[in-house]
């Protein structure tokens, strides 16, 4: 059973799941359940709880009325933020940067959030904000 799990509404689809698909086994040990590049849908899971789907924005935007409104938001801060634990955040973030991932912080320790936190941060294909993590 799938509790609750992030589904990313996304614009290039086809980028991001190859970015998921190469990354998630990796990082979190995530498989491929369903869907696959070509979209409009796709999801990982661990075991059997669900890690993470993809769904196309503008298939989205059909079900839910939102056709007539930009895709594109005005700039902005980040209004969540994916976190993973992972074993080790350099070899995570340089996983995430071979498959197209965008730096945005490097690894770095962080002891103002914790006595043994390190993190790094980038952002997927489409520019959605992830945080690599271990402490």
């Amino acid at each position: 059973m799938d509790a609750l799990h992030p589904r990313l509404l996304v614009g290039r689809f086809a980028d991001t799941f190859r970015f998921y698909d190469a990354v998630l086994p990796g990082l979190v040990g995530a498989a491929l359940t369903r869907g696959g590049e070509s979209g409009p849908y796709a999801s990982w899971d661990v075991g059997a709880e669900g890690v993470l789907s993809l769904f196309d924005r503008a298939a989205m935007a059909e079900v839910t009325g939102g056709t007539d409104l930009s895709a594109d938001p005005p700039p902005a801060q980040d209004r969540a933020v994916l976190v993973s634990r992972v074993p080790d955040v350099t070899a995570g973030y340089e996983l995430c940067l071979r498959h197209g991932g965008r730096p945005v912080a490097p690894p770095a320790d962080r002891p103002e959030w914790g006595p043994s936190m390190r993190t790094a941060h980038l952002r997927d294909p489409d520019g959605n904000l992830l945080e690599l993590q271990s402490y």
